[in-house]
């Protein structure tokens, strides 16, 4: 008799090496035999998760398993079973966090209209065309702005850390039942790809719009109506007023006008920390050698990733970001005149380059040091460097560029490699361009990129490229809202999400759009 409790907290993890079978029938096995028990002994087990363990030079296969979720397809298939009703919350933003806000309020037949300043997905992707070969960017249609925000076509990245602030599985479930793969609910580094998630956000606005939630596109706020200290609906650019019973601000990182619309009502912002840096990129088997050496070729393996950290002297730190894997770098800008880059990959990860963020912190003691006390000197901060940055790359979208050797060596390039950017690099130094913010970033890199090449033994290479810039890694402002009731200080008016600084990600934003929402419920029913 074995005292194992298979119940639904049941788990056990297996390690195989790249050519052990790994089928569910062997996986069953092993558990058993590692177990000791029999085969008729044990429950029918199913993968958790699956992961890459890489380290001491030998790649294995990583598997947690556990019992079968008897309720899984009924929990992932709940359909909405309410119609909306009633005075409609004012949802401004159709990212993850606005999207998921609009979900959870449906579940509980709640009415909401969400103004998009975007476009559709599939409208979105004829100006993203025209931002990549023609360097033409359309202020309220771009990488950043749009249905589904900045993930839909910047990755969908669904890995995050941030499990306290609700069920990462959740959100993932209901992913699924739009449209994603199971996969997505047992990798270790979640991903759907920035070809099949336009379609899975396309399939979330169409479950909603059933049960009678509404949609507004190029619907961009202009001001938020307010009465007695309560907001009370919105204001749309081509004047339009949509009112409701609470407003939810889930406009994104990069919606500034948003910010100095709030500045100007009285909302109380903050200051908050952030980083800026480059975005680097590396031929990814060079990436593959260096993580998995010998079995770099293996069948099995996607293409590596990286994650690195490190702490400079003067404690500001410097780390990778968003890193895409078989992807590419992407202008990110939302106005003519400022040059900013991001990174995606399809879900294949099949670009033969590797691409990731480079940033330094930037904290609000930095900003007071250049004068830039207020809330919004983030922003400004931002401005300066993407200007600068612009200038720099000769305009249209050209990046600024320098070879990681030659940055190491504090000198301009005169050449830089193939890219996978399709506006084009311009070879020069990017220690000039860091320097506009008259902060040592430059400096403070150098130093993590030697700490990064003795953890990954070949990361500077003459293959390598840094491109400018990669500035809105998070929102440099917070719109401050209370602990207990998430609201600001103006009552009904609720900040949400990555831009309202309470989320880094498609998942930890669409958790708070689900928080803020369980609280409309709490309060505005």
């Amino acid at each position: 008799m074995h005292n194992f409790n298979f119940n639904d907290d049941f788990e056990i993890s297996l390690t195989l090496g790249l050519n052990e079978p790994h089928e569910a029938t062997n996986l069953q096995a092993l558990a058993a035999k590692k177990l000791g028990i029999s085969l008729s002994d044990m429950p029918e087990l199913e993968i958790k998760k699956h992961s890459i363990d890489a380290r001491h030079g030998y790649v294995r296969l990583v598997y947690t398993l556990g019992v079968v979720d008897s309720q899984r397809n009924e929990r992932i298939h709940k359909v909405l079973v309410k119609e909306v009703k009633g005075e409609p919350v004012i949802i401004i933003g159709g990212g993850p966090a606005g999207l998921f806000c609009a979900y959870e309020l449906a579940r509980a037949g709640i009415a909401s209209v969400i103004c998009e300043r975007g476009k559709m997905v599939q409208e979105r992707r004829k100006d993203l065309k025209c931002l990549n070969q023609d360097g033409l960017v359309d202020d309220d249609s771009n990488y950043c702005f749009g249905e589904g925000g900045a993930g839909t076509y910047s990755d969908g990245k669904l890995y995050t850390r941030s499990h306290k602030r609700g069920s990462v599985r959740e959100i993932l479930e209901i992913l699924v039942a739009h449209g994603a793969k199971n996969d997505i609910l047992t990798n270790a580094r979640p991903h759907i790809g920035s070809n099949k998630l336009p379609k899975v956000i396309t399939a979330l606005r169409e479950s909603l719009e059933k049960v009678g939630v509404r949609f507004l596109f190029g619907a961009r706020v202009v001001n938020i109506l307010v009465d007695k200290n309560c907001a009370r609906g919105v204001k749309l650019a081509d004047g339009r007023e949509i009112l409701g019973r609470a407003v939810v601000i889930a406009s994104g990182h990069s919606a500034r006008d948003i910010y100095y619309m709030l500045e100007k009502l009285g909302v109380k912002l903050e200051a908050k920390s952030f980083a800026m840096g480059l975005r680097i990129e590396h031929p990814q088997a060079l990436i593959n050698a260096i993580q998995y050496g010998r079995f770099a070729q293996h069948k099995s393996l996607p293409p590596a990733y990286y994650r690195l950290a490190y702490t400079p002297s003067d404690g500001r730190g410097a780390f990778s970001f968003c890193m895409c894997p078989g992807g590419w770098i992407v202008p990110a800008s939302t106005t003519k005149n400022e040059l900013v880059v991001n990174g995606m990959s399809l879900s294949k990860r099949d670009s033969a380059y590797a691409n990731s963020g480079f940033v330094v912190a930037v904290s609000v003691e930095d900003l007071a040091s250049l004068k830039l006390s207020g809330p919004l000197g983030g922003i400004e901060l931002q401005s300066r460097l993407e200007k600068y940055a612009m200038d720099a790359g000769g305009g249209l979208l050209v990046a600024p560029a320098t070879r990681l050797s030659d940055f190491m060596a504090q000198r301009s390039s005169h050449t830089v490699p193939k890219t996978s950017y399709l506006p084009g690099l311009k070879a020069t130094d990017l220690h000039e361009v860091l320097a506009a913010t008259k902060l040592p970033l430059a400096s403070r890199l150098q130093e993590a990129v030697k700490h990064f090449n003795h953890i990954m033994p070949g990361y500077i290479s003459e293959e390598a490229v840094l491109v400018g810039v990669e500035s809105r890694t998070s929102s440099p402002v917070r719109i401050m809202r209370d602990q207990e009731n998430l609201c600001s200080n103006i009552k009904g008016l609720y900040p949400c999400g990555e831009g309202a600084g309470y989320a880094g990600g498609i998942v930890s934003a669409a958790m708070d759009g689900i928080k803020v929402a369980n609280t409309i419920k709490a309060h505005h029913t």
